[in-house]
């Protein structure tokens, strides 16, 4: 595995193109102000009447409606949520594309799963930094950056890869490292940590563990602090140093108990669902049943969304976060970019 720096990337590639990013949300904003940082000529493409707009401009870029920033644009980066990808494409992006523009991604699921198939004669790269957007806006304004990947589908001027290294450099990227991968590893491997690990598995371990120590006659002030609120604790060991890390900062009663039991919680069985979890994943099925939920107006979602908002570690986990003000303050910079 290469990983590409500073000297690998050449931001001048970038110098003089007209770069249109599609979306102000999470990502959005966040490539769009680190590139003009970066001395590029940025727009932010959105639909007319967007709520974004105001915010994209009293951020001091300019803002055009997406199918005019496509036309106008060199480069195009594509922003906005997976499942109206297909429709803007549709309606907005593809009219506009021209001969020798460079269409580009922060994820492979649209290019992946067919949903869009651009003309030969452009450029289609992926930059995905492994980061959500705050922090990616965050480090750059520090001097730092987040690791990034990057990825080619279509190489029509030979210039694709050195583009979406320039572009990884203009985010910061570069500072912290970037790795080349492809649009099929980068979409299965992402929605596969989605649902099986960081959103699907650790909200279920949560609940579970919390419900087990409440239907055991405990406190549920006592069972979300040791479910939900000290797993970021834990988290942050993994993050610095791994497996080892965590197991070498908590107590050895910890990590005994933990070594010794946590088999028992994730083992065979789950590790054959999460099989199943990828081949739903490698084989489309999950792709087309989350296409399907979009279509449908989402009736599915919205009635977890709302199981999970009515469960009690929700309840109990609001009051208590009214304890703690410095969250507050930290969600309050994060939601303008801070």
């Amino acid at each position: 595995m290469k990983v590409y720096y500073e000297n690998d990337a050449d931001l001048s590639l970038l110098e003089g193109k007209k770069i249109a990013v599609l979306g102000f949300g999470s990502q959005g904003h966040a490539h769009s102000l680190n590139l003009k940082d970066s001395g590029m000529n940025v727009c932010v493409g959105l639909k007319e009447g967007s709520s974004s707009w105001p915010k994209a401009e009293q951020a001091g870029l300019t803002v055009k409606k997406t199918s005019e920033a496509v036309a106008w644009a060199d480069i195009i980066m594509v922003l906005i949520p997976d499942q109206v990808q297909k429709s803007v494409y549709e309606s907005d992006i593809a009219p506009n594309l021209q001969a020798g523009n460079t269409l580009c991604f922060g994820h492979g699921f649209n290019i992946h799963y067919k949903q869009i198939e651009p003309p030969q004669d452009i450029n289609v790269i992926m930059i995905a930094p492994k980061s959500p957007g705050h922090l990616v806006r965050r480090t750059f304004t520090e001097g730092a950056g987040v690791p990034c990947l990057i990825a080619v589908h279509q190489n029509a001027d030979g210039k694709a890869k050195d583009i979406a290294l320039a572009w990884a450099k203009g985010l910061g990227g570069t500072k912290a490292g970037v790795i080349e991968t492809n649009f099929k590893d980068e979409t299965e491997t992402d929605l596969f940590g989605e649902q099986a690990v960081l959103c699907g598995g650790s909200a279920e371990l949560i609940k579970a563990g919390f419900e087990t120590l409440v239907e055991g006659g405990y406190p549920a002030e006592l069972a979300y602090f040791e479910c939900m609120h000290e797993l970021k604790l834990i988290v942050d060991l993994y993050y610095e140093g791994g497996l080892t890390r965590m197991n070498y900062s908590v107590s050895d009663t910890a990590e005994y108990g933990g070594m010794t039991r946590g088999s028992k919680v994730i083992g065979k069985e789950a590790k054959e669902n999460m099989k199943q979890i990828l081949k739903d994943i490698q084989n489309g099925s999950f792709a087309k049943e989350f296409i399907d939920e979009c279509n449908s107006g989402y009736p599915n979602m919205q009635a977890l969304r709302k199981e999970n908002s009515e469960h009690a570690i929700e309840k109990v986990g609001a009051k208590l976060r009214e304890m703690m003000s410095w969250l507050f303050k930290k969600n309050k910079k994060e939601e303008v970019g801070v």
